[in-house]
């Protein structure tokens, strides 16, 4: 095989390498932002006392059961003390909780970022690696 054409299939298997990637990465930063609002609807729900049996609250965020208990988790890493009333059928918070989710975007362009970051002591060679 010619020099030529192995760099060329070498350029073309990098080239979809990083473009599973890139792919591989939007796809977790939509979920991780699907999660933040699944958090923030069902914070809403037990703020109010009205999410329901688990069935019906995996029904109403369109998720399963199981997504809802991993939710429900989350938000109890989040020192959120969680409580179910069988009664009421729904979730309560025990104590006094709040969850504030937001969310900022902001989108640079080359030359935006190279302004921002243009003289930076970290975009000189002055960096050194430990070894």
């Amino acid at each position: 095989m010619s020099s030529f054409w192995w760099f060329r299939l070498r350029s073309t298997i990098k080239d979809g390498i990083d473009n599973s990637l890139k792919h591989i990465e939007k796809e977790r930063s939509m979920k991780n932002l699907k999660t933040l609002e699944r958090l923030q609807q069902l914070h809403n729900l037990i703020t109010n006392e009205n999410t329901g049996t688990p069935k019906e609250l995996a029904n109403l965020l369109q998720i399963s059961q199981r997504s809802v208990h991993l939710l429900v988790e989350q938000l109890k890493d989040y020192n959120a003390n969680i409580c179910y009333s069988r009664s009421r059928k729904t979730y309560y918070y025990c104590d006094d909780f709040d969850l504030q989710v937001s969310i900022s975007v902001n989108v640079l362009t080359n030359n935006e970022v190279t302004q921002i970051f243009g003289g930076s002591y970290f975009l000189q060679n002055n960096l050194h690696i430990a070894s």
